[in-house]
């Protein structure tokens, strides 16, 4: 009975010990989400998580406040995030999904000069913090 007590704390030690070490394995994509949680956070005290579904909305909704060419996200990016997408002047666009383009939103700087960029262009203003962290959760997603 003493042999299989051993085991099994073992068993949860090492569990909890593997959980420690993911949590401080967090990368740039994490961090990143976390930073928008936190400004999310101080925009609406009430805020509860972001949210895939919300971003995948926002990734298909037609807004009337950008550009006449873009009202959307799918505009230039595929309603598929896996695919491909196609600029205005017919550049290529890497898909926007996570699993398909591993370096994606690993780099701070690049994605909040596309956020801007991308935002003013569809929106016709900034995204917000959680717009940012809802649609960034979809991309992760898929």
């Amino acid at each position: 009975m003493k042999h299989r007590t051993n085991r099994k704390t073992a068993a949860i030690l090492f569990a909890a010990m593997l959980g420690l070490a993911t949590a401080s394995l967090a990368g740039p994509r994490e961090d990143l989400v976390a930073q928008y949680a936190t400004a999310a956070k101080a925009a609406a005290p009430a805020f509860a998580g972001f949210s895939a579904a919300r971003g995948q909305t926002l990734h298909q909704q037609k807004f009337s406040g950008g550009k006449a060419d873009s009202p959307s996200c799918t505009s230039c990016h595929s309603s598929d995030p896996r695919a491909a997408g196609r600029s205005p002047a017919g550049k290529a666009i890497d898909p926007v999904a996570a699993s398909v383009s591993p370096a994606r939103y690993t780099d701070p700087a690049k994605v909040e000069k596309w956020f801007k960029r991308n935002c003013n262009e569809v929106l016709g203003r900034e995204c917000s913090a959680n717009e940012k962290g809802d649609w960034l959760s979809y991309m992760l997603t898929q």
